[in-house]
């Protein structure tokens, strides 16, 4: 395992172009396996060592230990991927993760705003202060594109056109797309650029980037995290609310507003429309008015 592994996160990282952030999980989930099978069984087992058995007996484990289902079902996903890989590269003879049975995972409607929520939320930071501007344009580009944390603190300033309002996008597996501003983002974004001020000594890959912390470098997720945390106890928003909040509110705006699924899809960069589809769980109110707008037996006889 101490070889293969590597192998693996490398091969992951060059072939299949996978963010930093699904190589760290994948790291975790192969630590944590080759941790368990140390302590069950005293030595490190090579992956052709490997049997159903033993995985078996690590998803009980887990199972045991309260891991919510959504964990034990991405766990077991790399295991499968880990394992293919071992065996494509010869080394072990199959995949002993494969006849493993995800378990069942009910998806949860994701949280997300009312317009008016969003409102407060967005209008929270004091533009009479440098950090209050940039924190500002992040939330408004955030909900004006739809766009992850990770695509916020990758903008660069040349992924920026502002004489077309859009954005050149970089999404999980590095895989680009064009993301529209409105005309709230583009404002803001022009003001927080004014007073702009990136760290002459820093790196270039910091000093390209459109949001910096004070420091004069990139911000890291973490600070975005931080930094709306801070405006939601302002405003009085539910604590469910995170940076992917703005996102589930961006794709459930422009659904109750008559945008179709699939221009959604590709505003969001979902990969497949099923991933999607879960939008339309809370996007109803549209779909209800449609129906009684037009259907001539929707209005009850008293309304007639």
């Amino acid at each position: 395992m101490k070889s293969a592994v590597p192998s693996f996160l490398n091969y992951l990282k060059i072939e299949r172009n996978c963010s930093e952030l699904t190589i760290k999980s994948y790291t975790d989930d192969l630590n944590h396996l080759s941790e368990f099978i140390l302590e069950q069984y005293g030595q490190a087992l090579q992956p052709d060592d490997i049997e159903i058995s033993q995985l078996r007996g690590y998803v009980a484990y887990l199972h045991e230990c309260g891991y919510a289902q959504a964990t034990v079902a991405r766990r077991l996903a790399c295991l499968r991927s880990f394992f293919r890989y071992c065996q494509r590269e010869g080394l072990c003879d199959s995949n002993p993760a494969k006849p493993l049975r995800t378990p069942r995972t009910g998806k949860k409607l994701p949280h997300f705003l009312t317009t008016d929520e969003v409102g407060r939320l967005l209008s929270a930071p004091l533009a009479t202060k440098d950090d209050g501007l940039r924190d500002r344009a992040i939330l408004e580009t955030m909900y004006s594109a739809g766009l992850r944390v990770a695509e916020v603190v990758g903008l660069d300033l040349k992924d920026y056109d502002r004489a077309s309002g859009i954005l050149r996008v970089r999404g999980k597996g590095r895989k680009e797309r064009i993301a529209p501003v409105g005309s709230y983002a583009t404002k803001a974004l022009e003001c927080w650029r004014a007073v702009r001020k990136p760290d002459k000594s820093a790196s270039e890959v910091d000093q390209a980037a459109v949001f910096l912390n004070r420091f004069g470098r990139r911000l890291t997720t973490r600070s975005i995290g931080r930094m709306l945390e801070k405006h939601i106890v302002t405003v009085g928003l539910s604590q469910q609310t995170s940076p992917h909040t703005l996102r589930h509110s961006f794709a459930t705006h422009l659904l109750d507003g008559g945008a179709d699924l699939r221009s959604v899809q590709e505003l969001l960069g979902h990969k497949s429309l099923t991933t999607t589809q879960i939008y339309t769980h809370i996007s109803t109110r549209r779909l209800r008015e449609t129906y009684e707008a037009a259907h001539p037996h929707a209005q009850s006889s008293e309304q007639m």
